[in-house]
This record gives structure tokens, sequence and C-alpha cells, in this order.
């Protein structure tokens, strides 16, 4: 449960996608005078040391901002992120890098608050102690706080249960971080239904999910799952440095972000090239953005779990006639099973679930009658059709509602 270290991983690529995007949405937050609070789910150690231990044996770092760290040429939204790093390390070499905790204290103000929930033992113990020393490296300074009340408050506890208590936050302003180490594959589950609480509680928070793209089935179907989530609008962004290999490395990493603001996405188009061309490390390096409101029912199935538009299902009823789920094909007739084999018209439109598109009509059908002489007089009374088409039951029942996640905690 908790084998799980971020400083193996702290200051690579997918950190500096993350963080740079969580900069933007704080400066956003900044603009109105109105406090906020700032929820980290999985908030790690706070401050990682390159050059020592964890982040020294893997060295990730260099893919990440060890790239970024001597550039001059660093687009203006991204320079204010490349700023934060340089004030860590004010000798001129690179040897610290801040997590998302203290990013967030450095963009924060004074007014806003922050609640970091870490359950890791070491890691809630480091987080504790780091902003202790930012404090008192506060107060040497001469700082003294503008406003009553404690800033930042830490937790060792599971982030994923206690968001619930947080929401929603008093002054009805709040960004909530939520970046699990996905190595148990229910995190996907538990983001996913984390935030549908937390919608159902705070509908007009801001979210920023991080996930890792990854072969398992997981990981390529989690950000068009957050699609259908009830937010006002969604905004997917992803970041890969290289063709996917067999050893397995990271390669890609995402930020979905409910509740975006509209300065975000110009800003991310600005920024996403340079850092294709910088991180990249073969012609596999791209990235994608996104941005939509929720797809539920019918319109969600109209697409795969990469966005694009499925293909719909052609019969050769009529020119142009799309088969329906569930219904013969051509040449063949459904026969109700307490109805004679009069003549069917179809005329019923997609049902919610099925391939075709919603509205779409399967107009063509056939119409049978019995020679005249079979059909006693009058025994059909006037302007009266025998029904047909497909008995109800054929219809697709409809998706099983999603059982309860069940909380659990990672780093």
């Amino acid at each position: 449960m908790f084998s799980y270290r971020h400083a193996f991983h702290a200051g690579n690529h997918a950190d500096v996608l993350k963080h740079f995007v969580l900069v933007q949405l704080l400066e956003y937050l900044n603009q109105k005078d109105t406090p906020y609070t700032y929820i980290d789910t999985h908030s790690g150690a706070g401050v990682y040391t390159l050059d020592e231990k964890f982040a020294a044996k893997t060295a990730e770092y260099t893919t990440g901002i060890g790239k970024l760290w001597t550039r001059d040429d660093i687009p203006a939204p991204l320079q204010a992120f490349a700023d934060i790093i340089h004030e860590m390390n004010p000798s001129g070499k690179l040897r610290y890098y801040p997590g998302s905790p203290f990013i967030a204290e450095r963009v924060a103000r004074d007014e806003d608050r922050l609640r970091l929930f870490e359950m890791h033992p070491a890691d809630a113990k480091l987080l504790a102690d780091n902003f202790r020393e930012l404090d008192a490296h506060k107060a040497a300074q001469g700082y003294r706080p503008t406003v009553r009340g404690k800033r930042v408050i830490i937790e060792r506890s599971d982030g994923f249960a206690s968001l619930k208590a947080l929401l929603p936050p008093p002054s009805r302003r709040a960004l909530v971080l939520i970046d699990p180490p996905y190595e148990d594959k229910n995190d996907y589950r538990y983001v996913a239904d984390m935030l549908k609480d937390s919608l159902g509680r705070f509908p007009a928070g801001v979210y920023a999910v991080w996930y890792p793209i990854l072969q398992r089935i997981e990981s390529r179907q989690f950000a068009d799952k957050l699609k259908r989530l009830p937010c006002k609008e969604w905004l997917n962004v992803s970041l890969t440095t290289r063709t996917p290999g067999p050893d397995g490395a990271l390669h890609s990493s995402g930020m979905f972000i409910l509740n975006p603001p509209y300065t975000l996405e110009p800003l991310l188009r600005e920024v996403m090239p340079y850092l294709v061309q910088l991180l990249g490390t073969d012609a596999g390096a791209t990235f994608v953005i996104q941005k939509g409101a929720p797809v539920t029912g019918a319109a969600h199935e109209r697409f795969t779990a990469e966005g694009k538009a499925r293909t719909p299902v052609h019969s050769p009823i009529g020119k142009g006639s799309l088969r329906v789920r569930g219904q013969a094909p051509a040449g063949e007739e459904r026969k109700p099973a307490s109805a004679p084999n009069t003549g069917t018209r179809s005329g019923s439109r997609a049902a919610s679930g099925g391939d075709a598109t919603t509205g779409a009509r399967a107009d063509a059908g056939r119409r049978t009658s019995r020679p005249a002489g079979d059909r006693p007089a009058g025994d059909r009374p006037a302007n009266s059709r025998a029904a047909g088409g497909r008995p109800s039951g054929d219809r697709p029942a409809g998706a099983g509602a999603r059982g309860p996640a069940k909380p659990r905690r990672s780093s």
C-alpha cells in the first residue's frame, strides 16, 4: 500500500506538465479578491532533493525540469513556473524541486487556505517537517501573517475520503488537485467516484486530475469516463515525450480539468508545442488538447474511448439506411411472438447505447400481404394496420450503476 514514493519521479516530464497547469489555475483564481481553498488529496513530501537518495537513483528529473533549467527562450506562460524553481535554487545549481503543496504555497495569497492530505507515514512526516522549516525561515526573514487562522493544515489521512468534509468550502471557491500514483488499477475508479460525489457537493469547484497514459485498459478509458461527469465544461491535455518502448517507462501523461478557466486553453496551445520540442526524444513526441461539455447517455455511445466518432452499422435494407441494434438483417423478418406474420414497417429510433446516431431512422422496410382470395371480405377494419416491428424484449438494457468506491490512499 505504501510502496509508491514520488521522490523517485520528482521533476520528470509529467511533473513539468502537472505543475505548469497548476500554476496557471492558481494564478487565475488569484485574479478575484475572494479567498479560495486549495486541496491536495495526495500531497507527497512537498520538497525533493534531486541529487540524493531516491531522485538521484532514477534521475528522472533529467527528462523534465533538467531540460528546462538552463533555457532562456521559455514562453511567457511557462516562465512563472520556471521562476519558482529558480527561487528554490538561489545558488544556480538545480538541487531542489518543489512538489504541488510548495508550489501552491508559493502562488496562493495570504488569505487563501491550503488543505494537504498524505497517507504515506514517511512522506507525511517529511511534508510536515518541510512546512515547519518554511515557517521558521519566513519568521527569520521578518514575515508576519496578515490574516487570522492557520493557513496550511496537513493531515495524515486518505485524501479520497477526507475531501467530502471540505466541500463546499466557506468562500465557495476551491481548487482540488488529485494525483494518486495509479499503481493500483482501482485508483482510476476511486478518482471517478470521488469526482462524481464532489461535483454533487460543490459543482462550481475547479478539479484538476493528473493521470498516466499507459497500456492498461483502465488508463486508456480513464479520460473518456471523466468526460461524462456532470460538470459545466472539461479540458484535457496530454504530453507524450517518446514512442512507447518495451522498458515500460512512463512516456505520456495528462491533466484533466473539470470547470477549467477560459484562459487555460490558449495558454496551453502556446506552451505545449514548446514542451514537445524541448522534452521530446523521438518522432513519437506529441501533445493533445481537447475541450468540451459533458457527454452522457446515447451521445456518449457515439464516440470511442479515443474521442473519435463511431462508424454506424450500414445495412442493405435501403440506400443510406442504418440498421438499428436488434433489427433483423435485410431479407429477414422479425416475427412477433403473439402476432401472425403480417406487414411490418421499421420506423424506430436508435436506442440509447446503440452504435447508430441517435435519431437516425431505418426507414426502408418490407410490406407483405395475403392473396385477396385468402382474406374474407370485411375481416379487416378500415384504416387499420397490424402492429409490427421488434418485440419490446429486443430493446438493449441500460448500463448498470457502478458500485461504491472503496477509499484507499496512495501518494
